[in-house]
């Protein structure tokens, strides 16, 4: 006697159909491995919990671009000290100084945000 005899049917369009077998040829199992798997650890988010991550994504992006902009502006003030032994002045030290701590300030502000939805995941799952 087989160890798995229930079998269910799932209608697709053409399009999901393709999607799903690059899918499960990506993965290198079969296909029922590969859509027993997907079912029974599937993690269904809410819609809301969605729109947050895309809001934490959209922030963790605005802050990588801040930060790079912070990058740049040390490496550039870096390379004039070296090339022409100018320092910066203490006014330009300290607005980066004050960027770096906004910049600290939002990562941990979006870090909180970040366990605070783990948190509420894991009680969800339970």
């Amino acid at each position: 006697m087989r160890k798995r005899n229930k079998a269910i049917t799932v209608r697709m369009t053409e399009q999901e159909n393709a999607v799903l077998q690059k899918r499960i040829a990506e993965s290198g199992r079969t296909q029922q491995a590969y859509i027993i798997n997907s079912a029974l650890n599937a993690q269904i988010s809410s819609a809301e919990e969605i729109s947050t991550l895309k809001e934490v994504s959209a922030s963790f992006a605005d802050l990588v671009r801040q930060l790079r902009g912070i990058a740049t502006n040390i490496n550039q003030m870096t390379r004039i000290a070296n090339s022409v032994g100018i320092i910066p002045s203490s006014r330009e030290l300290s607005k980066i100084s004050d960027q770096i701590a906004e910049y600290r300030k939002e990562s941990e502000n979006e870090w909180q945000s970040i366990r605070s939805l783990i948190t509420d995941q894991n009680h969800t799952v339970e």
